[in-house]
């Protein structure tokens, strides 16, 4: 569970929640022709920019702000130093059903137990890679479009509101709930995009960024067992990635 995202979401929430009921009651905040206009039409705008099935996929990918799973850079370094001492120790047939902590880690030690070379392992690694990547893109691509057409529908309803107003000059009534449909819009728009959805799509550019990163050092690891370089030798050039302070506790439990 990440903390800082379930706390930064609440508080965001809480302190706009806050500022409205001191302002006289969340109510007056309530429009429902804005709501339909901000929230209904940037849903099935953003639907319209994106596939379906990304679509509906990407409401299960908010679950990743909260829970992401982040597998630790640190763990993989000390497991590929095992595999690689295990190898020069007994040789690339010894590696076969070792435990290791996720399915692309996996497959490409079950390729060097099969006799895959270099080459063919770091290219077939690089493609799901580089697949890995494209997905993670187009699913921030869908966060992005709430955050890009959000503040567009509230400038529309702001454009529908003053429509209604300026048509009904004459009915004093007509002009406060015109009012209200031309500044909530604007409201709603600017909520949805900066307080929900931005945080989402950095968020899951840093979780991406981080996976991409692992993975990397899996395919480098890997290339370096294969090659039949020393365990130290590895566990050096893959804690080059780290952070200074990382590196120092890698360096201080070996």
């Amino acid at each position: 569970m990440d903390i800082a995202s379930l706390i930064g979401l609440i508080g965001t929430l809480g302190m706009i929640a806050g500022a409205m009921v001191s302002s006289g009651g969340i109510g007056a905040f309530i429009d429902t022709p804005s709501m339909l206009i901000v929230i209904g039409g940037t849903f099935f705008a953003v639907m319209y920019r994106s596939t379906l099935p990304m679509f509906l996929a990407s409401f299960g990918a908010m679950v990743k702000v909260f829970m992401p799973g982040a597998k630790k850079h640190d763990e993989l370094i000390t497991r590929l130093t095992e595999l690689a001492g295990i190898a020069r120790k007994d040789g690339m047939m010894a590696l076969e059903g070792q435990e290791v902590p996720d399915k692309f880690f996996e497959k490409g030690l079950q390729m060097l137990v099969d006799g895959a070379d270099e080459s063919k392992l770091t290219d077939q690694l690089n493609r799901e890679l580089k697949a890995m990547k494209v997905r993670h893109e187009n699913m921030t691509g869908v966060f992005q479009a709430w955050v890009d057409l959000a503040p567009a529908m509230g400038m529309i309803g702001t454009l529908i509101g003053l429509v209604a107003m300026l048509g009904n000059m004459a009915d004093p009534k007509a002009i406060g709930p015109a009012m209200a449909v031309a500044l909530l819009t604007t409201l709603y728009g600017a909520m949805i995009a900066n307080c929900i959805f931005m945080p989402i799509v950095t968020k899951l550019e840093g979780y991406s960024a981080h996976e991409v990163l692992y993975r990397e050092m899996v395919v480098m690891g890997l290339k370096f067992i294969s090659r039949g370089e020393s365990p130290r030798n590895i566990t050096d050039q893959l804690v080059a990635n780290l952070p200074p302070k990382i590196q120092a506790q890698i360096e201080e439990a070996a």
